[in-house]
Order: structure tokens, then sequence, then C-alpha cells
């Protein structure tokens, strides 16, 4: 496997990287740089078009996507792809960018859903697409439900996400010699995220769920979606033999679980700055985790009583959430679910070692166990 660090036939320079414990957050921040001006450029091109054709009223949808888009995040899933592909012998930029800025657009649709189910407020600093597009619809005067304008417009932009998603995809060249295979991984992405998400969504009405349930709910809804199909589909541009292949998807899958379990975790204990919301907040969403199904397992029926008048509950006062996250630490709720974390992170990093990852996809990947670990936000 050749190190990305050569040179690219595509005459294309690798992102400048530094030396030591700061250099997976400086192959992310610099990929994220670069995807940021691609995928600009891209979206401007692609809006102009729109407006030839449909007119300027089009814009309250296109620059809304554009924002969300340039307000960036981790860029964490492009990342995968990209550093996947490069780490397994990759070596054409312009082969592996288009389904990395897919993967970043795909995950645009997936929020500005999500925020909709899930009544959020806000995302990435600014009001949730809904509530923007609701502002805007009562201050231009339009007659009808402004809140209702507002959940319609957001899903519409979701949908036109979705569709310049799987646009660039396809803009994939050349293509490899098994590209059905890259096909079917980004369809299956697409798809087990809407899968897992229902499952999560009516999780609670069919009563306690098993941890294997929930754990297979965990890995439709995130794992796969986050960490095992980018990394699978970045392997598989780069011509990745089956036995390879497999120990990267173990990888993803240890990596995958881990990253959502530390979600569980980061959206009963996190703080607000670093989280981005409520402590607590998972909680009185109603999300029946893996973290919740140990508490209730292990609470006293006065203690179970505690954490279910916060479950589910989103008038529940501060003093209501600090006594149900008392309870989840006292039962041994929080530990247990640290110690599967790290247990997951244990394996990942074993399957790396056996892998013959070269250049900066194998320091990615294991700065990428590194930042889960200390994983704040």
């Amino acid at each position: 496997m050749r190190s990305s660090a050569e040179s690219r036939t595509d005459g294309s320079a690798a992102p400048a990287v530094a030396e030591g414990p700061d250099r997976f957050s400086t192959l992310l921040s610099d990929l994220g740089r670069r995807l940021s001006l691609d995928l600009g450029r891209w979206l401007r091109r692609r809006h102009a078009a729109i407006r030839t054709e449909a007119g300027d009223a089009t814009a309250e949808l296109t620059d809304r996507l554009e924002d969300l888009v340039q307000r960036g995040g981790k860029r964490l899933r492009p990342a995968l792809v990209y550093y996947a592909y490069h780490g397994s012998g990759g070596a054409l930029d312009g082969q592996v960018l288009p389904a990395a800025m897919a993967a970043e657009v795909l995950h645009a649709y997936l929020l500005v859903h999500d925020d909709i189910m899930d009544r959020a407020e806000t995302r990435r600093g600014a009001p949730a697409a809904h509530l923007a597009f609701r502002d805007h619809h009562r201050q231009a005067g339009w007659p009808g439900e402004a809140d209702l304008h507002g959940q319609a417009a957001a899903i519409l932009l979701g949908d036109l996400a979705h569709g310049y998603a799987v646009e660039l995809f396809l803009a994939t060249e050349p293509r490899p010699s098994d590209w059905s295979e890259v096909v079917a991984a980004f369809t299956a992405m697409c798809s087990e995220v809407v899968i897992g998400q229902y499952l999560e969504m009516t999780a609670p009405f069919r009563g306690e769920s098993s941890e294997e349930e929930l754990l297979r709910i965990l890995r439709l809804k995130s794992g796969r979606y986050t960490v095992e199909r980018p990394i699978e589909i970045g392997a598989r541009l780069a011509g990745v033999p089956p036995p390879a292949l497999e120990a990267l998807a173990r990888f993803g899958r240890e990596v995958g679980e881990a990253f959502q379990l530390k979600d569980d975790l980061l959206g009963v204990f996190g703080e607000r700055d670093a989280v981005g919301k409520p402590v607590g907040g998972d909680l009185k969403e109603g999300k029946h985790t893996v973290l919740i199904h140990h508490t209730l397992a292990a609470a006293s029926g006065g203690e179970r009583r505690r954490v279910e008048a916060v479950l589910g509950n989103p008038v529940a006062t501060s003093t209501q959430v600090d006594e149900a996250c008392r309870v989840i630490e006292a039962v041994g709720a929080r530990a247990r679910v640290e110690t599967m974390v790290e247990e997951r992170i244990a394996t990942a990093r074993r399957v790396i070692d056996e892998l013959e990852l070269t250049g900066d996809g194998r320091d990615f990947f294991i700065g990428l166990l590194r930042f889960l670990k200390e994983r704040r936000t």
C-alpha cells in the first residue's frame, strides 16, 4: 500500500500536517478547509443553474443549504472516506473527493430532518432550518401557519441535500472495477440510518428493549452511517482486497458503536457549551439508550421513578434532571457504558495494529481513537 504522502497522479498536494499529538486534529481541520472550498464552489455553480431555470425565489432554499454546509461541523464522515482511501493506497484525490463531499452533504440532509423530529432550536450556532423558515414566513407576512411552513420547507431542504449527495457521489471518476459494491455501500448508508432512526423513535412504545436490540439500533442509526460505511466507501474506491476490507469493517463497527455510546453519555452528562444542548437533554427527549437500559435494570423502585419522571418529559425541572443523573451514576450505569466505550476503542486499536494502513491514513485512524477516548463534544 502506498503512502498518501507520496505525490498524487492528479498533481494535487496532500494537506500539510504537523507532527505529534495534534496530527489528527490537523489532518481533520486541513481537509475540512479544503472540503469547504470545494463544496462552496460546487454549490454556487449548482445554485446559479437553479436560479437560471427557476428564478431568484429559489435562493431562500439554496442559500440556506449552502449556509448550513459551510457552517461546518467536524467533517468526520468525509474525512473517514478520504483517509481510508489514501491509507489504503489510493492516490487520486479527484477520485475520492466527490464521495467525501457526498458524505458531508448527506449528513446535512439528515441534520435538517433530525432537528424537525427532535424539535431542536439551534444547529451549528444558528436557528435550526425549520425555525429559520418559520421566521421568514412571519417576517414576509405570508398567510397560513408559519410553523407548518417552516417544517415543510425544511423537509424540502433536506430532500434537496439528499439529491445533491447522490449527484456528488455519482460524479466519482475513475470508477473502480467493483463500482457496484461502492454504490451498494453508499445506498446502504443512506437507508440504514433512516431505519435506525425509526427504530429508535418507536422503541419506547414497544416496551423495554434488550441491550442487543439497543445496540442494533445504535449500529443502524449511527455506527454504520458515521464510521463503518464511510470507511468502506473509501477503502473500496482504493481497491482494498477482501481480508483488509473485512478488518476495516471490524474497526468501523467498534468505533461506530463507541461513538454512539459516547454520544449517549454526553447527551446526559455533557456540558452545554461543549455539546450544544442542555445537560440531560436526551433524558427529556425520552431516548431509550443503552445507558438508560442499564439504569432501569439496576435501579430500585424509587430510583426508577425518579428517572422515569424525567424520561420523555420536556418540562422536567433542572432539579428532576439532576436527580435522574445522580441515579444513573449511583446504580453504576454510567461506569458500565464508559467501560463499553473503552473496550471498543481497545479492540479497534488491535485491528489497526494488524492492518497495513499507510501514511496519513494510519495516523488519522490512530488519532481518531485518541480523540474518541478524550471526546467532550
